[in-house]
């Protein structure tokens, strides 16, 4: 059994080489889908031995199909420039790679952990993050603009070990990436022409920081728990602001000539 390694990437020169590094024990490729990184991203991956491609950036699923129809193997798995492997994963992928799995057997779902702001994060709704990251390539396809998912034809396994999520940089690059995402949040909402935006980005906020903080146990993560949960609560509303903008925008009042 032989594994493509995927990973998309824009301006990732400071964690694409330890991405690729933790996976160069299972990988018997590595392809790496830039989408016109200005810094060194592409020229590290190149010298780690991986296969780059420049694709245009449309969206996380697009990017991800890209790279998933580029692979050369049948096995993908699907890593992120800030995510790594576990040496108890890398230990679970070469006995897969030793024993392959039965053809009824499409998918792996792993467990991800994530790291945010100096600590190791264990309730909030972010662990365990199980993502299913390992899959035959013919029988899958990513759906969705942004918190993309996968959809696969067949049966799905577990695996043992973790993905390691070294996240946001530190909490400005959260607040950027949560106001990136939100606006394709928002853009998806028009589409699917929702109702009731204004009243959604009233209630749903304070309902997501009580799940994440409270019901989820993210009390128990201290400081960064409640910093995820105050700015899911943020992003909640933020999606439903935007979409209502979007939706509705507001003329401008009349310029009034008198000065008054």
């Amino acid at each position: 059994m032989k594994i493509s390694v995927a990973v998309i990437a824009f301006n990732e020169a400071d964690r694409i080489a330890d991405a690729l590094k933790s996976c160069r024990a299972i990988a018997d490729e590595c392809l790496v889908v830039d989408s016109g990184s200005t810094d060194q991203t592409a020229a590290i991956a190149r010298n780690l031995g991986a296969r780059v491609i420049q694709h245009p950036f449309q969206d996380y699923g697009s990017q991800k199909n890209i790279a998933r129809r580029l692979c050369r193997h049948d096995w993908v798995l699907n890593l992120d420039a800030d995510e790594r492997i576990s040496p108890e994963l890398e230990r679970a992928l070469l006995n897969l790679k030793r024993n392959p799995p039965a053809a009824h057997i499409s998918g792996f779902q792993i467990r991800r952990k994530t790291a945010y702001l100096g600590r190791w994060i264990g309730h909030g709704g972010w662990y365990p993050d199980r993502k299913l990251r390992l899959f035959r390539r013919d029988h899958a396809v990513w759906v969705g603009r942004v918190h993309e998912r996968l959809e696969l034809k067949g049966e799905v396994d577990t695996l043992p070990g973790h993905i390691l999520h070294y996240t946001y940089r530190d909490l400005a690059d959260h607040v950027s990436r949560v106001n990136r995402y939100s606006t394709l949040q928002a853009e998806d909402l028009v589409e699917k022409r929702k109702r009731f935006l204004l009243l959604n980005a009233f209630l749903r906020p304070p309902l997501t920081f009580m799940r994440c903080y409270l019901w989820r146990g993210g009390v128990r993560d201290g400081f960064p728990g409640l910093v995820i949960a105050l700015i899911s609560a943020w992003s909640t509303g933020l999606k439903y602001l935007k979409a209502r903008s979007l939706r509705r925008p507001s003329p401008p009042p009349p310029w009034d000539t008198t000065g008054h």
